[in-house]
């Protein structure tokens, strides 16, 4: 397990214990690395939810627990973390709606939700994340259509939206010219009847 004693060591910057076997829950001890720039635990076998306390790490810049045992929701105290850079959350068991609070993380490049057990529709909030260059929404259990605020998303190059219930981009003139916009695109198309979300 991840020692909560961790917790204690207030300079700490950087946090990186991939690829091993340590499991049990993520420690919410860790949520007074308040210094913490990254903060990486994939590929383990830790589970239980994510601590809500980790939206305390305000210096955060990278995030990443994917491919681990993580359940519940994705705790919307994450959106407190304004300096993130990249979260990778992929490969897990989480579940619930997407937090409308991501929406607050506008400095984000990098958003990895895919191979979780995420349900409804995208909030239209993610649409503020002007810096997102990479969206993988993949696997999952989302449904809807992505929302209208999307086409701000100038800087996107890859979104993955496939292996859904039904999540699909709309086929409006306005987003087949935004498609053009993005190297990389896995997904369907809404049928041209299917309204817009807003």
């Amino acid at each position: 397990m991840v020692p909560p004693e961790l917790g204690n060591l207030g300079s700490l910057e950087w946090l990186a214990l991939s690829s091993n076997q340590l499991g049990g829950p993520i420690p919410p001890e860790l949520g007074n690395l308040t210094r913490l720039r990254g903060l990486m635990l994939p590929s383990t076998e830790l589970t239980g939810p994510i601590p809500s306390e980790l939206g305390n790490l305000g210096s955060l810049e990278w995030l990443s627990l994917h491919s681990s045992n993580l359940s519940g929701p994705i705790p919307h105290e994450i959106g407190n973390l304004t300096s993130l850079q990249f979260l990778i959350l992929g490969a897990n068991n989480l579940s619930g709606a997407i937090p409308p609070e991501l929406g607050n993380l506008t400095g984000l490049e990098l958003l990895n939700l895919s191979s979780n057990q995420l349900r409804g529709p995208i909030p239209p909030e993610l649409g503020k994340l002007t810096s997102l260059e990479r969206l993988r929404f993949q696997r999952n259990s989302l449904s809807g259509t992505i929302p209208q605020t999307f086409l701000e998303l100038d800087m996107l190059n890859l979104l993955e939206i496939q292996e859904n219930d039904g999540l699909c981009l709309p086929s409006t003139p306005a987003f087949l010219t935004w498609l053009r916009g993005i190297r990389r695109f896995s997904g369907s198309l809404c049928a041209a009847s299917t309204p817009t979300s807003n």
